[in-house]
């Protein structure tokens, strides 16, 4: 059995936070739920392996696009969504690898972003050669005529 993927989701509002970990546990995802950006921090040196950060941008102390600049520091290639419920538009310079405003998407549509960006990161899967290689196939042998 494959190991879950793991999603990190920050977000300072408790009922959000609480809907977006139920919606992406029931798909199969281990996920780490932080209410602020230091929690978000901290959580992520502690878990060893984070497939994927999802972060409210507004949030008080340090905003989520302050959270992913500094995760983005430590690891580079781990995927990194920005949504806000306020902002629709988002000009800010950012390192994320998406923004979506809260509200304006169907929750497949965050679904399907999370599974392309998390085949991303994993790259082409190898292929199998198509038949078994042990050397115990029939042999066919051609009749000389």
């Amino acid at each position: 059995m494959r190991p879950k993927k793991v999603i990190l989701c920050v977000d300072d509002n408790e009922q959000s936070l609480s809907i977006r970990k139920f919606m992406l546990e029931t798909r199969g995802y281990r996920v780490l739920a932080a209410a602020s950006g230091r929690e978000a921090l901290e959580a992520f040196q502690q878990a060893g392996t984070v497939d994927l950060v999802l972060a409210d941008l507004l949030m008080p102390e340090m905003d989520g696009a302050e959270v992913i600049r500094v995760l983005k520091e430590l690891a580079p290639e781990v995927p990194m969504i920005l949504i806000s419920g306020k902002v629709r538009m988002y000009e800010k310079n950012t390192v994320a690898d998406i923004f979506l405003p809260k509200g304006t998407y169907p929750a497949a549509e965050l679904l399907e972003r999370i599974r392309i960006l998390l085949i991303k990161k994993r790259g082409p899967r190898k292929l199998a050669p198509p038949f078994p290689t042990t050397g115990t196939e029939p042999s066919r042998q051609i009749a000389a005529s």
